[in-house]
């Protein structure tokens, strides 16, 4: 096996039949599974052995259950982001997924056997969109669209799930704010109660697509608080950003230690932003790299000294093997990029980070989760094959396709990782004991 990493300049469960998911979620094993009772929670539906969870592909990583994209409210939705929330008072995981048409979600009491329990709708007057994200503050959702018309954000209580559980309600949000249209993506920073909402297009207060940023300490309050764009960076020179992490800065760059610090993947560059203060934000660095296509999107590692990012468009653009991009963030004012190729040649598409492990959702090449113990020198150790070319769970085509997996949630205590696949649904994943 061979993989690369080098330096870049920078500028300033058993084997047999897979139960369907309906089956599943309306608590009984329909005829031709493996079992005729319900498997208990922790029951492991498809192993990893040989090379295969049942009929996918895989290393080190089991299936626990799935649910197919027609199963969670709308037949004819194509699964797109998600994120999780655990409810503190009953300790039950949720998945909540985006699609076309909303927001699902998905009950994980018995991860076995995961149950549909509810879709909260696109805002009235918006239109269906393939780009949809959502992120949790003080067990609330927030939920934006893209492309979708006037949508805003929808803020929506997630303590309503309690009394909701395997009964598919059609929610309403609790508020929602309007204070722009659409966006692609939106960040929350737990830790100060404000929302980065970013790409923002088609209306309002869009902050030249870069932040806008939001005070959400009132969940059901929440207030415009300023904008931040850096017009070095993104391709139309209004400082687009298209998807951000942002967190109370503790790495080794003593004079921005303490502040509120923003890292966005910004179509050309990585941008750096001190946001400390909302009325008067600071570009700290614009950085871009060798052969950048699309700078898509990011995520920092615990200590706040490397932030991993994926290009979307460098695979195609440029006839290379799957990128992650490695900044070297010590210095806030001076980032330094090295890269690492996989072995796929796949686009990849959304990673987190968690310890030294990182995940990653790379579209025809599935789930694949790498080893950053060396921080600069990744190793893959595990993957799921959620893709082929026909559909049906075989290894996918060596080459580049924006279709496949999209995205993970690797934060659960339980283990269990939600991955969803634009047309495969979700998929609840472990690694293997």
């Amino acid at each position: 096996m061979t993989h690369v990493t080098r330096k870049l300049a920078t500028r300033s469960v058993g084997t047999g039949t897979l139960c369907p998911v309906a089956a599943l979620a309306a608590a009984a094993i329909a005829t031709g599974c493996d079992s005729a009772k319900p498997p208990p929670a922790t029951t492991v539906l498809h192993p990893c052995v040989d090379g295969k969870a049942g009929d996918y592909d895989c290393k080190g990583v089991d299936l626990v259950s799935m649910i197919e994209r027609g199963s969670m409210g709308d037949a004819s939705a194509e699964t797109n982001d998600l994120w999780g929330w655990t409810d503190p008072e009953t300790g039950t995981e949720w998945a909540m997924v985006g699609h076309t048409t909303g927001l699902s979600f998905i009950s994980l009491a018995d991860p076995a056997r995961p149950v549909y329990s509810g879709l909260l709708p696109f805002t009235e007057g918006a239109s269906r969109s393939d780009w949809r994200d959502v992120k949790v503050y003080r067990n609330h959702a927030f939920v934006v669209s893209d492309l979708a018309g006037p949508h805003g954000m929808q803020v929506f209580d997630l303590e309503r799930l309690r009394s909701a559980a395997g009964s598919a309600a059609i929610f309403s949000s609790d508020a929602v704010y309007r204070e722009f249209h659409s966006a692609h993506n939106i960040a929350i920073n737990e830790e100060t109660g404000f929302a980065y909402v970013v790409g923002g297009s088609e209306g309002g207060e869009t902050c030249g697509g870069g932040l806008h940023m939001i005070d959400i300490r009132t969940p059901k309050e929440p207030e415009f608080a300023g904008c931040f764009a850096d017009p070095r960076t993104g391709e139309s020179g209004t400082g687009y950003t298209h998807d951000a992490i942002c967190v109370v800065y503790r790495g080794p760059d003593a004079e921005h230690r303490g502040k509120e610090i923003c890292f966005g993947s910004n179509e050309t560059h990585l941008s750096i932003a001190d946001v400390t203060d909302k009325g008067a934000p600071v570009a700290l660095a614009a950085a871009s790299y060798p052969n950048v296509a699309y700078a898509h999107q990011a995520w920092i590692d615990q200590a706040h000294e490397y932030v991993y990012m994926n290009d979307e468009l460098d695979e195609y653009n440029y006839g290379i093997n799957t990128r992650t991009l490695i900044w070297d963030v010590k210095d806030l004012d001076d980032p330094v990029a090295s890269e690492f190729l996989h072995e796929t040649k796949a686009v990849d598409h959304n990673l987190h980070v968690v310890g030294d492990l990182m995940y990653q959702a790379n579209y025809m090449a599935g789930f694949r989760i790498l080893s950053i113990a060396n921080r600069e020198n990744p190793v893959e150790i595990a993957f799921f094959a959620t893709e082929s070319a026909d559909g049906g769970g075989a290894a996918p085509p060596d080459g580049p396709g924006l279709i496949g997996a999209w995205g993970s949630y690797p934060f659960f205590a339980s283990g269990v990782i939600p991955v969803t696949s634009i047309y495969g649904g979700v998929f609840f994943l472990k690694r293997s004991e």
